[in-house]
């Protein structure tokens, strides 16, 4: 019994060692992930064509070999919001996270989620994150609870240009409030931009790709720019003469046709509001100019990551995700910035490049949203989806970009306040019920409500069937989208230039 005892103990220690090993070998085999967040850049850039003049040839390269969504929308148009929604899985009307001041741990529904890199990280992967992918890039918002290993993102966030004074932004219009002030830009002549925290982050990001793994990666990196406020190095604002700039087509009576609450959410006819001092001021061409300026400069900060990439032994094993959280207006329904539920705001960039899977300049154009990636992902590293997701996985249109997709794309702005966007329409109905409905095969620039037509009814009837049942009370009980200053603080920690 004993010799028969020892003989079972070692088959069990043979078999034991085997599955261990053929547990390591298939985690070996598992694709790394490269995750690149891209703060407020709506659709300009050179593969989505959203502005003739902008230049973004790294991204444009990085298109070139996977698959760009034409057609890609967040979930929320605010940075903490939309974010929270990409990192969780779960929509702001299940969690309740519509703004900048609703921390999503607080959620009731999020406050022990397991985010993006916690299931990766539960799967046999090591998490590493530097920049903003949650709403902050440090501290309590930036959940370090979710990473491996978690870089404090230092360097100079070029937050305030030294023309800025307490009474005079560097662009010349005055001062109003705090909201107003970050709405700023100008040229740094004299700045080491080595020393700038994206490219900092840049930096960090491509020492990573050049060191030794004993499991597949998930590594994350988030550039701030275009984020508020246009602050970058001389060099990028060179790149766009200010007498060449063309500003997108602006329709002065485009406010006319929508309901009150569209208006409030614009702004556009306040006059301490954005566009009316960008008009009264005459800064259309300069504001362009600042935001294919700060364009720039994170397509050469993103330039950095993918070269380390190309040139590291992990090349053709890592799947690479770039995105936008947001879009961002720059004048369309007479309003600047995110918030707002149209098209600018909502849309996005987001490639997906999976070696093996993506044909190099693939191009899909069915409706996805940013909600989508965390399933997406799951499935393409080959591990369990977490069955909290509420987004659908695309790799069904990564092997075929038009393969059949009934899934219109769902933007939240607050309790209530939805758009549903489809492959040819888009419906908004506010919290208030009020709605607009654009056709965008005839009316691209959303500048023709036809909520009311008697011919698109049905359209409207259709859309709305997507619209949640049911919306979670905001977390923090502010209402206000905008919300905190959070996303836009530089820590302590941050080198000052003169």
């Amino acid at each position: 019994m004993k010799k028969y005892a020892i003989v079972v103990l070692v088959l069990l220690s043979v078999v034991s060692c085997k599955k261990n090993q053929e547990s390591e070998d298939e985690l070996g085999k598992k694709p790394n992930i490269l995750f690149i967040a891209v703060d407020d850049l709506n659709d300009w850039t050179g593969f989505l064509g959203g502005h003739p003049q902008v230049q973004t040839p790294n991204m444009d390269k990085l298109a070139a070999t996977g698959m760009v969504f034409e057609r890609a929308y967040c979930a929320s148009p605010a940075c903490n919001p939309s974010r929270s929604a990409i990192m969780t899985g779960i929509l702001p009307n299940s969690s309740g996270v519509y703004g900048n001041s609703d921390y999503f741990r607080d959620s009731p529904v999020l406050a022990n989620a397991l985010t993006i890199p916690q299931w990766f990280g539960k799967h046999g992967y090591k998490t590493l994150a530097r920049g903003k992918i949650f709403h902050h890039p440090n501290g309590k918002w930036s959940d370090s609870i979710s990473w491996n290993t978690k870089a404090y993102a230092d360097g100079n966030w070029m937050n305030k240009h030294p023309n800025q004074t307490k009474t005079t932004l560097a662009n010349g219009m005055p001062y109003v409030s705090r909201f107003e002030q970050i709405f700023d830009w100008g040229a740094l002549n004299s700045i080491d931009e080595e020393q700038s925290m994206d490219v900092a982050t840049a930096n960090w990001a491509s020492e990573q790709l050049q060191k030794e793994y004993e499991s597949p990666f998930f590594l994350a990196c988030g550039i701030f720019r275009p984020h508020l406020p246009w602050n970058v190095p001389q060099k990028y604002y060179d790149l766009f003469p200010l007498e060449t700039i063309q500003v997108p087509e602006l329709l002065e009576s485009d406010l006319n046709d929508i309901p009150e609450r569209g208006k409030d959410f614009s702004g556009g006819m306040d006059p301490n509001k954005d566009y009316q001092r960008i008009k009264r001021h005459h800064l259309f061409k300069e504001a362009v100019q600042a935001y294919l300026a700060s364009i720039a400069y994170a397509d050469a900060c993103v330039g950095r990551i993918l070269e380390s990439l190309e040139n590291s032994p992990y090349s053709d094993n890592t799947i690479v995700v770039l995105w936008g959280d947001h879009g961002w207006n720059l004048g369309e329904k007479l309003h600047y910035r995110k918030f707002v539920l149209w098209e600018e705001s909502a849309r996005v960039p987001l490639i997906i490049k999976a070696p093996s899977l993506t044909e190099s300049g693939s191009v899909s154009r069915r409706t996805v949203n940013l909600l989508d990636l965390y399933p997406t992902l799951s499935e393409l590293a080959g591990i369990p989806i977490n069955p909290k997701n509420e987004g659908k996985s695309l790799v069904p249109l990564l092997k075929n970009p038009i393969v059949d997709w009934n899934y219109p794309s769902l933007t939240t702005l607050g309790p209530n306040d939805h758009s549903v966007r489809d492959e040819n329409f888009r419906y908004i109905r506010y919290a208030d019920g009020t709605e607009e409905l654009y056709d965008h095969v005839n009316d691209p620039m959303e500048w023709k409500n036809i909520a009311d037509y008697p011919g698109f009814q049905h359209v409207k009837q259709t859309l709305a069937e997507w619209i949640p049942k049911e919306s979670a009370p905001s977390v923090s009980g502010n209402l206000d989208p905008r919300g905190t200053d959070l996303d836009r603080k530089a820590p302590k920690k941050v080198v000052k230039y003169e």
